[in-house]
């Protein structure tokens, strides 16, 4: 599986062997590890990324979904160059923070904002929030969602054993006793847990389940969790960190529903580190000096501002959508032809610029069916992708990402590398241990 990867790829290699003298594992996120070593980038224009062997690939992980606006975005470049001339960070308040607020309230139907710089900071504050607004403190999060690395909510991401399952060494019992697990999907599950616990201040979910592939949500699930919440005095957080800007008004705007808390971040600022937490006013008004705490130096620095003012109003358009869309549909649509022609177990799901593929002859619904696919076919496929020229993802609980810089030629490429992986993925199995591929 590897033999092609290994003569492509020496300097990756070779920086990492270097890296991992000073870098634990050589990366800065344990989710860019891969085995044997992982990709070692140098730079990117559009819809295509080079590597440190000179090696050019199509790039469909996009920094994990960040990059809707494509590598190097002329616009983004220059409105972060000519911020940067005014001063990358300026301690106080930045004047055009309130433009930007503006901005989300009207996209994202939202009464009041505060930015940060993380997806995972943003939750960690959510939950804050809500406790503080609820005054009551457990929380429900999903099996198989991921809310970033802090501890709360640090849980039964990717377990491989029943109960409630740790994700990371170094998180004490006592932090996580307060947070219960649902099944995705299973309304009948969220609901028992509410009959049980009468101490539940917030319930956080992805409105798309997208750290296991991308399931598809049931609608009728997704309206019962929030009426049961509202019934029961509740939070609803979404955290549509990925999921905010995929369509024009989000997750929620796309399933009618309006949760009292949404997280949104990575794909809005045009590639730079920003993360907003919104919501209604009366929850939002809790944040404050002796109140709730939230703080950052670099919340609502002047680069990210300015790059998210030009990405919302004037890049992420009605008709860029309608592109990615029209492209991702068509990615989807390839797929399963490749998946009927070649006879294989391969299921396909999308929603907006995003989808995956699952090694499963159907696509799952929860966690649990979602461990259930082949990954060993699945790391044949993903290293047969890399030898053509392809990052189809990043990982197999992953999924692809169209951007605005993506041509109908970078989709027959994928296709044409996708039909030659998935033939060769077909007889092959390799056991992969969940627990060291996260």
């Amino acid at each position: 599986m590897f033999e092609n990867y290994y003569a492509d790829t020496i300097n990756s290699k070779v920086l990492y062997e270097e890296a991992t003298t000073i870098i634990p594992y050589g990366v800065s996120s344990n989710y860019r590890f891969f085995d044997p070593y992982p990709l070692y980038l140098k730079r990117g224009k559009g819809s295509k990324v080079w590597d440190v062997d000179g090696n050019e690939y199509i790039d469909f992980n996009l920094g994990f979904g960040v990059l809707e606006v494509g590598h190097s975005n002329e616009i983004v470049a220059e409105e972060v160059y000519n911020a940067f001339k005014e001063s990358s960070i300026l301690g106080f308040e930045y004047c055009k923070a309130i433009e930007l607020a503006k901005i989300i309230k009207k996209r994202y139907n939202v009464d009041m904002v505060r930015f940060s710089s993380t997806g995972t900071e943003a939750t960690m504050h959510s939950i804050r929030i809500a406790r503080a607004y609820s005054r009551k403190k457990k929380i429900i999060k999903f099996e198989g969602h991921y809310h970033g690395s802090h501890d709360q909510l640090l849980v039964n991401v990717n377990p491989t054993k029943e109960g409630i399952v740790p994700s990371s060494l170094g998180i004490p019992e006592e932090v996580i006793k307060n947070t219960l697990i649902a099944e995705w999907n299973n309304l009948e599950s969220f609901e028992k847990i509410i009959r049980e616990n009468k101490d539940i201040g917030a319930v956080i979910m992805e409105p798309i389940a997208m750290n296991m592939g991308l399931i598809p949500t049931k609608l009728d699930f997704l309206k019962g969790v929030v009426e049961l919440s509202r019934e029961n005095n509740i939070v609803v957080i979404f955290d549509e960190t990925k999921t905010g800007g995929k369509y024009n008004s989000g997750a929620a705007g796309y399933f009618n529903l309006e949760p009292d808390i949404k997280v949104i971040g990575k794909s809005i600022a045009g590639g730079l580190p920003l993360s907003v937490i919104a919501g209604k006013k009366e929850i939002m008004s809790v944040i404050g000096p002796g109140k709730v705490a939230h703080g950052g130096t670099f919340n609502a620095n002047p680069l990210s501002v300015r790059a998210a003012i030009v990405t919302l109003e004037k890049i992420l358009t009605e008709n860029a959508f309608y592109h990615m869309h029209r492209l991702s549909e068509i990615l989807e649509s390839g797929y399963k032809d490749i998946a009927e022609d070649s006879k294989i177990e391969l299921s396909v799901t999308r929603w907006g610029p995003s989808g995956s593929i699952y090694f499963l002859d159907k696509v799952p619904m929860s966690y649990k069916e979602f461990i259930k696919a082949d990954f060993g076919k699945w790391g044949t496929y993903f290293f047969a992708m890399l030898s053509q020229g392809v990052i189809p993802m990043a990982g197999f609980n992953e999924q692809w990402t169209i951007s605005i810089k993506h041509s109908e030629e970078d989709i027959r490429k994928h296709l044409e590398c996708a039909d030659n992986a998935i033939k060769l993925a077909k007889n092959k199995r390799t056991e992969v241990n969940l627990d060291e591929s996260f």
